[in-house]
């Protein structure tokens, strides 16, 4: 090889991409390093220079549920479908924060980076990407302590908890709650350059969207059919039912609302990773 042909092997040509709905994947695969060094970045900052550190990753969810416990268990009186508090609120918990920290933190992906994407060259989707598996490490923390919880209460109490072969289907339900925060938030971000509300109306809607998910309720204790409808119509909500399924044999399993839920989520992604594309190609003019 020559010196002219070896260099040529070291030359990359950066071209404006010609489609909206442009995933190189090849490409993808070359920033790979990138990928899993932002992914360190993003897990590592959260906590940094904290006195608890990665502890925060335990005491969030554990706190979050003695208050559901307290709140909706002791004083609102909520049932739980005859499942143990603990069980029942952490299981919803673990799973919607998921999605909404992984929601958050991608639809911040231009604004929060923009002093990144305007002095150097990467595939911009390598940011939200990072998001969305550093946030799966932090589900994966809290997933333990779920565990181990489910399995003080399935071992050494007399709860009635009958785990199923739908725990098979856990890996889908991860992969479609990563999906339906990626989608999403690739959309809003790509919102965000132009209209800045969407910052402050992104957490109060993430909020609103828990009381909006079966996770301090059951839905058999929805009577009303419209308001089932609707609740069923937050693709999060079949997510999170299976999970809970999955684990204690109660609750409502439904291949069509896993599908709907699937289905969504493919939705989004698309519209999520055209509006991603269009803007990105302008945003440093409007960021």
């Amino acid at each position: 090889m020559n010196l002219e042909e070896k260099n040529a092997s070291y030359t990359l040509v950066i071209e404006p991409k010609t489609r909206l709905l442009d995933l190189n994947f090849k490409e993808l695969w070359r920033y790979r390093d990138l990928l899993l060094l932002f992914v360190r970045r993003d897990f590592v900052s959260v906590y940094k220079q904290t006195i608890f550190g990665p502890l925060w990753f335990f005491i969030q969810p554990i706190l979050t549920t003695i208050m559901f416990m307290v709140v909706f268990g002791g004083i609102a009186k909520m049932s739980t479908d005859g499942l143990p508090q603990a069980v029942f609120y952490l299981a919803g918990i673990v799973s919607w924060n998921y999605f909404a920290e992984a929601l958050k933190t991608t639809s911040e992906t231009f604004t929060a980076n923009a002093s990144i994407f305007g002095k150097v060259y990467f595939p911009r989707i390598i940011t939200p990407l990072s998001i969305v598996v550093s946030k799966l490490l932090t589900f994966g923390v809290q997933f333990l302590l779920f565990l181990l919880v489910f399995f003080y209460y399935y071992w050494f109490t007399d709860a009635v908890l009958n785990p199923n072969m739908v725990l098979l289907l856990l890996p889908v339900l991860v992969l479609i709650t990563a999906g339906l925060a990626l989608g999403l938030g690739l959309l809003i971000t790509a919102l965000t350059t132009k209209y800045r509300d969407f910052r402050f109306l992104i957490t109060f809607a993430i909020q609103l969207g828990m009381y909006a998910t079966p996770i301090i309720y059951p839905l058999s204790e929805i009577d009303d059919e419209t308001l089932k409808m609707v609740i069923m119509a937050n693709p999060m909500s079949s997510i999170i039912e299976i999970f809970r399924y999955a684990f204690t044999g109660v609750g409502e399993f439904s291949w069509f609302s896993l599908a709907y839920s699937f289905g969504v989520m493919i939705l989004l992604i698309i519209v999520g990773t055209l509006s991603f594309n269009k803007v990105e190609k302008t945003f440093m003019d409007t960021v």
